[in-house]
């Protein structure tokens, strides 16, 4: 396991497996550590691309088994692993069938959990060939049967961004505190103002999840009046066009309050997640190819909240994300105790297969 833009080895084992499955072109090293390898067919047809992701998290691995993490402090807690396994698995498959008209495109993306892999392969001049008719990518789901396909139409995942506020204000002396300019109050009103823009119901179309997640006030002297703070939130909603309203009043928030207490406010924006805006028609062939599959079709009601940067792919190319079940009585993706089963890559190497046989066949 390695974490998000360090996934050197990772890189290379997934490559000594793609070589010789001949592949009519691997493209190594986009945006980073990312692959693309490609089968062509002899005739003209629809352009797929099925996404992986390579990296792991920073947390330290509470399990006992005897495939543990062999590095402190990393392990694959989202299933990255698991999901870069099943396109090892579409490649065998597609080596053994080999495409008929069009092309099919495995992409092995790198830094998925800091939301930087995703702009990174699609911003790299190696990209700019290739042109997908559709893209696809699956996430596995604890809670949810195993092997079973959710499938959603419109967004799948939340649109994400997370805001850091900068306070300057000016020190004093801890016991004459009326010289200077301490952020602090004016850090608690905001996180207050803040906090009441929140709309936590999943069910309405106007979702706002406002969390915060870190706060700096000044320096451990206790003889100085903090003249600086941070407020870093991490903001949720059901589409991007929702966040960035929520981000603008959420501007206009610190602007305001850092005026009223004489401070000045700068703002900067980190780890942000397009929405995955989901295709119609790319739902309607992951449901068919599920059916052909043999496995059985969930709807999901409303988007999950967490980010995916799978959303800048369908936010470019038509395409879905869709989830498939890891059991129901499981460990939680980035739980201690997380691991992807095993047992659920035929299921999703039968999708994507089942998606090349209608398209590319």
């Amino acid at each position: 396991p390695e974490v998000s833009g360090n996934e050197l080895e990772t890189a290379k084992r997934v490559l000594a497996f793609l070589k010789p499955l001949n592949p009519t072109q691997i493209i190594s090293e986009v945006g980073g550590t990312g692959i693309i390898a490609t089968w062509e067919g002899d005739l003209p047809g629809v352009e797929l691309l099925f996404r992986a992701e390579l990296d792991a998290l920073p947390i330290q691995e509470t399990n006992a088994f005897d495939y543990v993490s062999n590095y402190a402090g990393v392990s694959h807690k989202c299933g990255h692993d698991g999901h870069a396994t099943i396109l090892c698995g579409v490649a065998q498959w597609l080596n053994e069938n080999p495409v008929k008209k069009g092309k099919v495109h495995l992409l092995f993306q790198p830094a998925e959990e800091n939301g930087e892999g995703a702009k990174a392969m699609l911003a790299d001049k190696k990209f700019g060939a290739i042109n997908p008719s559709f893209v696809f990518a699956l996430h596995n789901l604890p809670g949810y049967p195993m092997g079973a396909i959710v499938a959603k139409n419109d967004s799948f995942t939340a649109a994400v961004n997370s805001i850091i506020i900068h306070l300057n204000g000016k020190t004093a002396h801890a016991a004459e505190p009326e010289h200077g300019f301490n952020p602090a109050l004016a850090m608690a009103e905001i996180i207050s103002d803040c906090l009441s823009l929140a709309n936590n119901v999943p069910a309405d179309k106007n979702m706002r999840v406002v969390t915060p997640v870190h706060m700096l006030l000044g320096e451990k002297a206790y003889g100085i009046s903090a003249g600086y703070g941070e407020i870093h939130l991490t903001l949720r909603c059901w589409n991007n066009e929702n966040l960035q309203v929520l981000e603008k009043e959420i501007a206009r928030v610190a602007h305001s309050v850092a005026e009223q207490h004489q401070l000045s406010c700068t703002l900067d924006y980190t780890q942000s997640f397009f929405a995955n805006q989901n295709d119609a028609t790319a739902v309607e062939a992951v449901r068919t190819a599920a059916k052909n599959a043999g496995l059985t079709t969930l709807e999901r009601v409303y988007p999950f909240k967490w980010g995916e940067d799978f959303g800048l792919f369908t936010n470019r190319f038509k395409g879905a994300m869709f989830g498939l079940g890891s059991g129901e009585n499981t460990p939680a993706l980035h739980n201690p105790d997380y691991d992807f089963p095993d047992e659920l890559t035929p299921a999703g190497v039968a999708v994507f297969t089942a998606l090349a046989k209608a398209h590319n066949y």
